[in-house]
């Protein structure tokens, strides 16, 4: 049984640091903002996940197990809220594409962009 948790670990270790590595590789290839927003949040998260599971599943201890829980947790609040706030500030800042929005809710008829 330990062997067959080391592969499913190794597998989510592997899988998790490739998602954080085409994040990374995503951040410096997209054009835009919110492009790179997404980029940064989205397959950045997921890797950090798998690669958690993957060390959860190595370990083993209990201990181990709650601080990993807890980076998990932090990380899966604070990526959105820093992604939106990144995101509306870059879009005030007017580094948002134009061509690129299907709707603009942010967009008040006092605006000076």
């Amino acid at each position: 049984m330990n062997g067959v948790l080391d592969v499913i670990a190794g597998v989510c270790l592997i899988v998790g640091a490739l998602l954080s590595l085409s994040a990374g590789v995503a951040l410096m290839r997209f054009p835009d903002l919110l492009s790179r927003m997404h980029a940064a949040t989205k397959p950045q998260v997921l890797g950090l996940l798998l690669v958690l599971t993957g060390c959860a599943l190595r370990l083993r201890e209990a201990v181990d197990i709650t601080t990993l829980l807890l980076v998990a947790v932090f990380s899966m609040a604070t990526a959105p809220v820093a992604a939106h706030m990144i995101g509306r500030a870059g879009y005030r800042a007017g580094l948002a594409r134009e061509d690129t929005l299907v709707v603009d809710e942010l967009y008040t008829a006092d605006d000076k962009r």
